[in-house]
């Protein structure tokens, strides 16, 4: 197993700390990631709507024969489930702790949500410019990923759910799927989907995150959390 990804994340939340308890003298939560932000219930959450937002844009893919099974490789699905789900969870909560916590909590008391977001968001998709088959659309469709991910965190104002849709949104497209994540072909044992339709639909060699329909999933998901967090700002009528 690839231990660099996980001592990247404990030397990030180190740094954290120390801002947090000697700089700022601040709790955890100022970064959402105090202890009611570790309840289940967000988290799970961050994991289904994160599935969903591209889970369901890859199965019209599949419905409308844009993305193809090539075959995979030989080996066990379980085993490369495993591998790959250690690889993705520490490299999900990498750049959920870089783009979206100290430094996002910083730019929105300075700024406002709004600002920060964007700020972070564009960053988020500069990170990615390095990455095989990058080009303009990807980079805008990773930019709004930074969006989508970052309105999860205004939703649930827990880090860790937006750690969970992170990690879902990539484990989708990787361990159920076997599609390339970011440009990025991971194992693919006894099966993989390519794509075999226009690219602006598929994403091409990036993926199809990369694609306009994972476009709309995630501006779908936006519209609703952005709903979902004023609906639950919206105090109760008390009953007579």
């Amino acid at each position: 197993m690839n231990t660099a990804p996980w001592i990247e994340c404990g030397a990030l939340l180190i740094a954290t700390a120390i801002s947090l308890r000697w700089i700022d003298k601040r709790p955890w939560s100022y970064v959402w990631l105090g202890r009611e932000a570790a309840n289940p219930r967000p988290i799970a959450f961050g994991f289904a709507i994160g599935a969903a937002a591209i889970g369901l844009p890859i199965a019209l893919l599949l419905s409308a024969h844009w993305l193809r099974d090539v075959g995979g490789t030989g080996g066990s699905l379980w085993s490369a489930a495993v591998r790959i789900t250690m690889l993705l969870l520490p490299a999900a909560l990498l750049e959920e702790l870089l783009s979206r916590g100290y430094l996002l909590a910083v730019l929105r008391e300075v700024w406002g949500w709004p600002w920060a977001i964007g700020a972070t968001s564009a960053g988020f998709g500069a990170l990615h410019l390095a990455n095989a088959g990058a080009n303009v659309e990807s980079t805008v469709l990773v930019t709004l990923a930074g969006v989508f991910l970052a309105a999860v965190l205004f939703a649930t104002r827990s880090l860790y759910a937006a750690w969970a849709a992170h990690f879902a949104w990539n484990w989708t497209m990787a361990v159920v799927f076997h599609t390339a994540v970011s440009g990025l072909p991971l194992e693919s044992p006894r099966y993989r989907y390519v794509d075999a339709g226009p690219d602006w639909a598929t994403g091409g060699d990036w993926g199809p995150e990369g694609g306009v329909p994972a476009g709309i999933g995630m501006i779908s998901g936006i519209a609703y959390l952005i709903a979902r967090r004023r609906t639950s700002s919206v105090p109760r009528r008390e009953e007579t």
